[in-house]
């Protein structure tokens, strides 16, 4: 069991990669495209944001960097928004944000994995 899960934990990275990079877009398409849009709104700039980020991270492009700033703007939107509420993170309702951070770090640190073209990019030099 060991060895199948190590022989395909890139492979495995490379979908949760997928599934968290589309995930972050539809969030973005619904601020962008849901209603009315402001670009120079704070959440106008979240939704291009999460809807080109997630675009980059779905394809694994600068998936580090994309990763960086989106850690960053998810904990931002977490301490600005949720956390004065309340103390937990249930009751806040900002669990979503702090997941994503967590995911997005994961990616800075752990890259993209398989079927992505920083990997792919990475292989022709």
């Amino acid at each position: 069991m060991k060895v199948f899960l190590d022989n395909h934990k890139d492979k495995m990275l490379g979908a949760f990669r997928i599934a968290v990079g589309l995930l972050f877009m539809a969030n973005g398409a619904q601020k962008l495209f849901g209603g009315y849009f402001d670009a120079t709104s704070l959440m106008g700039v979240a939704g291009l944001v999460e809807f080109v980020g997630g675009i980059l991270v779905t394809v694994g492009l600068f998936t580090r960097v994309v990763s960086f700033l989106c850690a960053g703007q998810m904990l931002v939107a977490y301490f600005m928004v949720h956390a004065g509420n309340a103390l937990s993170p249930l009751a806040n309702k900002g669990e979503l944000a702090l997941l994503y951070a967590v995911a997005f770090l994961l990616l800075l640190f752990k890259g993209s994995g398989d079927w992505s073209l920083d990997n792919y990019y990475a292989k022709r030099r």
